[in-house]
């Protein structure tokens, strides 16, 4: 396990077979994005991954099994507590919602609480 918490986003820009001839975002990954614009320091606090879009995803497979490769998802390091709504597999403890994403972002490095 890593020092830090670990933040997977997918990289912008990518293209769905299912739509040909168009290019993607991933918004929950951009609010991330936006998250880490307006409190630089995180990014110290943090190791942010941003990996390609299509499936599967080695990266998030080797850590979280082939069931969990959605992103965003945090990867909570054994450094502090939280006690929300945390998924495990094995010895690994993640967040894969955006929501409480944002509220572990906030009670782990102590940036400010999204508004309500």
């Amino acid at each position: 396990m890593t020092e830090k918490d670990q933040l997977f986003l997918l990289r912008p820009g990518f293209a769905d077979p299912a739509y040909p001839g168009d290019t993607f975002y991933c918004w929950h990954c951009a609010l991330m994005e936006g998250v880490l614009a307006s409190f630089p320091a995180l990014a110290g606090r943090i190791d942010v991954h941003r990996i390609a879009w299509p499936r599967p995803r080695a990266e998030l497979a080797s850590l979280l099994g082939a069931d969990h490769s959605s992103c965003p998802v945090l990867i909570l390091s054994g450094e502090g507590e939280y006690s929300g709504d945390v998924k495990r597999h094995g010895s690994v403890r993640f967040i894969d919602d955006k929501d409480a994403i944002l509220q572990a972002l906030s009670a782990r490095h102590g940036i400010p609480l999204p508004h309500p």
